[in-house]
């Protein structure tokens, strides 16, 4: 009765549009399903959003104890491992160092390909004791070409430098590193470095980095640090500074230490290529293998060590259009990891019930799957929702206290920017938007859950541009906008005006601050912009 009595009061009210304004009618629709409808739905999200803060708190406190109790009792990788640097034998001669593969995969890396095959030609190793493996899937034959004639060059300087290509992109970056490994001079190698096309090392990086590996059979990876080296080019890069110093900091650091358990980057890593074929090998199910490959290896019971005063450096994307589609693959392919994976964790028995936790519910729910829902449901729905209905509610520990601490929290990864966090809060929030749709298509598997974009790189190509007067790209407003960002924008612009006039909280201030954000990003007006050549 009452859905009948709730549908004909609708029709009513439609058919008396005519009669009435059209305003008058909308707020008497809604003034009849507020209340029964609307309310209820805020509340539970309310509800969902306070539990899933609650969750990130507890875990971010958890994880600056450790980090915390870690630097206090000195707990460095050398006291915790057997640590003995590796050094020239005069009977064994350079036997004593192990045969290393060094792979660099590349795909149309026109700006930076002459960088990482630099720095990976100059570590300090014996030249026969290393192998280096350039795997090239670029589509562009001139970038090939030149690819090619860059490894040639370093070849006749007695550097063993293979250049490899394939005639399909199977499996991307995962398929080309599969493949590489099995060339047969790939198969005498114990061990795999792998670096992206924009990673330059430190020659001693191998010498830092080795030891570890071969006076600790049980240790599979180590992980080294990521330095930026255009970290000040924009306020966009300073934002992600700011983001991956607390991953690599905190998070990476708290993984080594407690757990001997931790997601591998992708680059600047070393692998004991005997843990990689006992976890698998290399599998393309999803847009973060180098994840997958981790998790499967840490379910063998494999230990993982990250290095952090062993830092490599790197590019941080600087154009929001290859920053968002980086965000995309970072989140959808973890959600979508812990749907393939969560049954094979739970019921693993090789590896201890706390590591199992931390593995399903800190590495995987927390951090990679709850951080990313609630800081856009909370602050970009939830909380100028109740603007708009003041019969709903949120506690001011979850709106002000609790995300205040967090935000002071991670700005112990790079303390120089703590004047920005300001502005990293707005834009976090932005990219809160991006992350959480890229994470619901992980889990759900619907439609971009396998895309794969390269991250592009500029490398020195900006810095050559600008010798030039640098001038903007012409090209139309309409080109640029983002209509997402602008419609998130102009909700949270119209909630700002009616808490300003209406409202009691004083919510205003942060919603005109955050929506002008969303303008700026919708806009176009964020990263930084390549001059026409």
């Amino acid at each position: 009765m009452e859905l009948i009595s709730s549908a004909e009061v609708i029709q009513e009210t439609l058919a008396g549009a005519k009669r009435g304004g059209v305003n008058d009618q909308i707020l008497l629709i809604w003034g009849q399903i507020k209340a029964p409808v609307i309310v209820p739905l805020l509340r539970l999200a309310v509800f969902f959003c306070l539990i899933m803060t609650v969750m990130l708190f507890v875990e971010r406190i958890y994880m600056s104890v450790v980090i915390s109790l870690v630097k206090l009792f000195g707990r460095k990788p050398e006291k915790r491992y057997k640590y003995e640097s590796i050094k020239d034998d005069v009977e064994e001669g350079n036997s004593a160092y192990p045969l290393v593969l060094v792979q660099i995969p590349m795909f149309n890396e026109k700006e930076v390909y002459q960088l990482s095959i630099r720095a990976v030609c100059g570590l300090s190793w014996p030249s026969d004791r290393i192998i280096i493996q350039v795997l090239d899937d670029s589509t562009d034959n001139t970038i090939k070409a030149m690819v090619e004639l860059e490894c040639q060059r370093w070849a006749s300087k007695g550097i063993n430098i293979k250049y490899e290509v394939r005639d399909n992109r199977i499996g991307y970056k995962a398929g080309a590193l599969k493949e590489g490994l099995k060339r047969e001079y790939a198969k005498n190698c114990e061990f795999v470095v792998i670096f992206d096309a924009d990673f330059q090392p430190e020659p001693d990086y191998l010498q830092r980095a080795m030891p570890f590996l071969v006076h600790n059979p049980d240790i599979a990876l180590v992980q080294g640090r990521w330095k930026f080296v255009n970290a000040d080019e924009c306020l966009m890069t300073r934002m992600q500074e700011m983001s991956l110093d607390y991953h690599f900091t905190v998070e990476q650091e708290v993984g080594s230490s407690a757990y001997a358990f931790f997601g591998f980057n992708g680059t600047a890593g070393v692998w004991r290529i005997a843990a990689i074929n006992e976890a698998g090998g290399w599998k393309d199910r999803t847009t973060v293998e180098d994840m997958d490959l981790a998790v499967r290896a840490g379910m063998k019971g494999w230990k993982f060590l990250y290095l952090g005063s062993l830092q490599v450096k790197s590019e941080l994307p600087s154009t929001f259009k290859a920053f968002r589609f980086q965000q995309h693959r970072w989140s959808c392919g973890p959600a979508n990891l812990f749907r393939k994976m969560f049954v094979e964790i739970a019921t693993n028995k090789r590896i201890p019930l706390w590591k199992k936790v931390h593995v399903l519910y800190s590495f995987f729910l927390v951090r990679k799957i709850v951080a990313h829902i609630v800081t856009f449901v909370l602050y970009c729905i939830v909380l100028p929702g109740t603007v708009l209905i003041p019969e709903v509610e949120v506690p001011k520990w979850a709106a002000v206290y609790i995300p205040c601490i967090i935000t002071l929290l991670n700005a112990v990864g790079t303390p120089r920017s703590v004047h920005l966090l300001m502005f990293w809060i707005l834009f976090e929030n932005v990219m809160s938007l991006h992350r959480m749709k890229a994470t619901l298509i992980g889990l759900l598997e619907t439609r971009r859950v396998n895309e794969w974009v390269v991250t592009e790189k500029l490398g020195d190509a900006l810095k050559a541009k600008t010798t030039v007067k640098a001038k903007r790209p012409r090209s139309r407003v309409v080109e640029r906008m983002n209509m997402l960002e602008l419609g998130v924008g102009l909700f949270l612009f119209f909630c700002g005006c009616y808490d300003f006039a209406f409202g009691k909280n004083h919510f205003f201030i942060f919603l005109f601050l955050q929506s002008i954000t969303f303008f700026i990003v919708g806009f176009g007006y964020v990263g930084t912009f390549v001059p026409s050549s």
